[in-house]
């Protein structure tokens, strides 16, 4: 049966179809429920893993933060857990998701981008097309781990900002990259690099600042060491005078 109304318009009044939209209803409350539940236990799988330093069933993480992550944040965030917990938490899954992919790309298809901010207050490295080009002075650590890195068939970047990322990628596209930098500067290295398909890990700088930051440097190593026969490893570098 039709039902006339205004402006010419009609809808059918019958027990099929309004069963049919009955139907619609419960499904969609069905899912709207099972999608909070599930929002839910995220948060409480990140609280939980958070709170023993280890990722708990990372089997359901990696592909429901896909999924719902702003959602899980948002609900992490309001339920008081620590910002920068949160952070690292987040690198730390992306990382994992990430590893194995990362693993298959040769080196000669991998960059790691520096930030400017672990070389020395008196680098003498100038700015390039390409960025700083460390001169190996050994004034700072960057002259241990650059060489050995390239000569493993790394491409190496010692940036000034964020935007020489996507310059570099897109002139050299790399496969795969290794992103180092402050907490938020690696989050937002990976999202780039979700933006643009290149496979991205991140290590995070033990302390944050514009000058002279410090740097687990053997685990910077170990992750570029991934997919690889033999360890990179830091070579010895006489400072000179």
């Amino acid at each position: 049966m039709l039902i006339s109304l205004p402006f010419g318009m009609t809808v059918f009044n019958s027990p099929f179809w309004d069963n049919l939209a009955l139907l619609i209803g419960r499904i969609l409350l069905i899912l709207i429920i099972t999608w909070i539940l599930s929002v839910i236990l995220m948060i409480a799988l990140i609280m939980l893993s958070i709170k023993r330093k280890q990722l708990c069933f990372s089997i359901l993480l990696r592909p429901a933060l896909a999924l719902m992550e702003g959602a899980v944040v948002t609900g992490c965030r309001i339920l008081g857990v620590d910002a920068t917990q949160l952070m690292e938490f987040l690198i730390k899954i992306d990382n994992d998701v990430n590893t194995t992919s990362f693993a298959a790309v040769p080196t000669e298809n991998r960059a790691v981008f520096f930030p400017q901010c672990l070389r020395s207050a008196v680098c003498p490295a100038r700015l390039t097309p390409d960025g700083l080009k460390c001169i190996f002075c050994g004034s700072c650590n960057l002259g241990s781990v650059i060489p050995p890195l390239e000569k493993a068939g790394y491409r190496t970047f010692l940036i000034p900002g964020s935007t020489f990322i996507k310059r570099m990628v897109k002139k050299y596209r790399p496969q795969a990259m290794i992103g180092v930098g402050c907490i938020l500067e690696v989050k937002e290295g990976q999202e780039m690099g979700k933006r643009i398909s290149v496979i991205t890990l991140g290590v995070v700088t033990k302390t944050d600042g514009c000058v002279e930051t410090t740097m687990d440097w053997d685990k910077l190593l170990e992750v570029a060491s991934i997919g690889l026969l033999q360890p990179i490893v830091r070579w010895e570098l006489e400072k000179k005078h």
